[in-house]
């Protein structure tokens, strides 16, 4: 393998091994080296058209292939693990740090993918790092949180493996040169609902992608992790593995009209968590829900606009997302609170703090001359573009007319939770006496950084437009972002939804409380299920089993300490792997059966 088909992502692993072993200011300059190196390398990737490949027990991988939107996603992911490690300088934990290198070296590596075995393989790599930074918080709930993450995304991985095998055995029976290739599925406008063997593993790629991506029932694993993280371990957390999701959303199934409904659910879903929470951090990862929503409904439209529109949001998330997070990061350091209801009246003593906090939270408001503004606007005028399209073609467009509306008053939405909800009362409302310092300074540089970039971004949009998936289509959108009516349309959604804020202050009264959505089952009912049903029932079985093994052996005479029956039938159990396993093994013996009879069909 040439040096130029190197994988970015390996770059950001050796940088990992050499995080464990450095110390001191060396450890300093690795962290802050090897993302930039990471970003130098996939540029050298893109400029070039790299597209290796490598023979993997008979099947042909190509662990680095350029895709339309990869430039944009591995530029953010590079700046990301270096800002972030900026921002973690100070922090003590050995294993953190690597930990978040490995997680971007897992975020690139789905970046610049060409087959979904490497696809699936640099996903679990996400998995196993993201779950140690959770437990990397420290604290009895991180590690909770972290074994309830690791289940859910496991589970997720378990689903794409099924849904990657089952593909490669469809490609494979109609003489596909190429069976593991990651590209858009075929077939997205008909026969998706056909009884197929592709179709099968379609949605089961399609189902693992929407859990990685937070999409209702599956997001509550955000809010139950992220805040249960380090104050530096949330920053990273929030960065790559909703957008990795979202990247691969964007190449292999661009244009589902499904994804445009279930985007604009989240949307909104977001915004109602968001606004009757109470932790600061929960506020922020019910915010990623929403956020994330609007780039689904730009890959469900699935125009060029709206493609380019959903990786620019994503982009632009990433940044004013992680300086929200470091915002949030930052009080909880100085002050070890992390309940609204518990802060206030910080303005007098963190400047630094606010400034960057309240430039984020305009930016992800979508406030113009902000990045925000030059992204979301996109995905907006996509859906409208399209309806328009519709309309002179003589097709129905009042769907996505109902789109549109939907999108512009979950803006306004966005303004009230995190533009203006997260900032008033951590920084305003009620003086809590609390008078902390700003954190330290790699941590106010961290924030500034990111700050910096919404503007840049929302002034100078076309230094991100360049390196969009559809390169023309931006640039001849560029012009008519700061249209009149693009302005005023905006300013008149954040004015109206700041309004309603104060007009219902009275009834967003802080209180000690923890929202809870689809996470009541596994935090609530599932351990009073095992509690008081499931133990219960587990004993009385125990005692059944006992007395009529006794009634068996008393005829005979036998010992129940010796008896040969009574051990056997004591040992009657099964590990949940083992269960596991031979449910996979009775499922593929029954799918077996079926196309030896002819009955499953197994053509793409």
């Amino acid at each position: 393998m040439l040096l130029n088909e190197i994988p970015p992502a390996v770059v950001m692993f050796i940088g990992a091994i050499m995080l464990v072993l450095a110390r001191g200011r060396v450890r300093w300059l690795v962290g802050l080296a090897v993302p930039l190196l990471a970003l130098a390398q996939s540029w050298v990737v893109i400029t070039q058209g790299v597209n290796s490949s490598l023979m993997f027990m008979g099947m042909e991988l190509s662990p680095v292939h350029v895709h339309p939107a990869s430039p944009a996603f591995a530029t953010i992911f590079c700046l990301m693990a270096g800002i972030g490690t900026l921002f973690a300088l100070n922090q003590q934990r050995k294993a953190e740090l690597p930990a978040a290198f490995v997680y971007a070296g897992g975020a690139l590596g789905v970046t610049f993918a060409g087959d979904l075995l490497s696809m699936l393989v640099f996903w679990e790599v996400m998995l196993v790092s993201s779950a140690v930074i959770v437990w990397c918080g420290g604290t009895r709930a991180s590690y909770g949180a972290g074994v309830r993450y690791f289940g859910l995304h496991a589970l997720a991985g378990v689903a794409m493996l099924t849904g990657v095998v089952m593909i490669a055995a469809a490609r494979t029976s109609t003489g596909a040169a190429d069976p593991l290739a990651f590209v858009p599925f075929a077939d997205m406008a008909s026969g998706w609902s056909e009884a197929s063997f592709a179709n099968a593993g379609r949605w089961l790629i399609l189902l693992s992608l929407l859990v990685c991506a937070a999409a209702p029932p599956f997001s509550a694993w955000v809010s139950d992790a992220y805040p249960e993280a380090s104050v530096w371990g949330s920053v990273f957390l929030s960065a790559f593995t909703t957008k990795a999701a979202v990247f691969a959303l964007i190449v292999a199934f661009a244009g589902f009209e499904l994804l445009i409904w279930l985007g604009l659910f989240m949307a909104f879903y977001g915004i109602v968590y968001a606004m009757l929470e109470n932790d600061i951090r929960r506020v922020l990862a019910y915010s990623i829900v929403n956020q994330v929503g609007f780039m689904l409904v730009g890959i469900g439209i699935g125009t060029e606009l709206a493609i380019d529109g959903a990786t620019a949001h994503a982009f632009a998330h990433i940044i004013y997302k992680a300086a929200l997070m470091m915002a949030a990061g930052s009080v909880i350091y100085v002050t070890s609170r992390h309940k609204l209801s518990e802060l206030g009246g910080l303005y007098r003593s963190m400047p630094v703090t606010l400034v960057c906090c309240v430039i984020a939270a305009l930016a992800i408001s979508a406030f113009p001359l902000t990045s925000g503004f030059t992204t979301k606007t996109m995905v907006d005028d996509a859906v409208a573009h399209q309806a328009h399209a519709l309309a002179l073609s003589g097709k129905p467009q009042s769907t996505l007319i109902l789109v549109w509306l939907g999108l512009e008053i979950a803006s306004a939405g966005v303004f009230l939770h995190a533009g203006i909800k997260f900032p008033w009362f951590v920084f305003f409302a009620k003086d809590s006496g609390l008078r902390p310092k700003d954190p330290p300074w790699n941590m106010q540089v961290g924030m500034v950084v990111l700050a910096a970039l919404c503007i840049l971004l929302g002034v100078f949009p076309g230094v991100l437009y360049g390196i969009l998936p559809y390169e023309a289509a931006a640039l001849e959108y560029a012009p008519i972002v700061f249209d009149y009516s693009h302005v005023m349309k905006m300013l008149g959604l954040l004015l109206f939804s700041g309004l309603a804020f104060f007009m219902l202050l009275p009834m967003l009264e802080r209180k000690r409380t923890i929202t809870l959505d689809i996470d009541w089952t596994w935090r609530r009912f599932l351990p009073r299920f095992w509690r008081e049903i499931a133990t219960p029932l587990g004993e009385s079985a125990l005692r059944v089993r006992d007395a009529a093994v006794t009634l068996l052996l008393k005829p005979l005479g036998e010992s129940r300490s010796h008896s040969p029956v009574l051990r056997y039938v004591a040992g009657w159990s099964i590990s949940a792997p083992v269960l596991l396993v031979g449910l996979m093994l009775l499922g593929y013996l029954g799918w077996m059966l079926l196309r030896g009879f002819g009955a499953l069909p197994i053509t793409e």
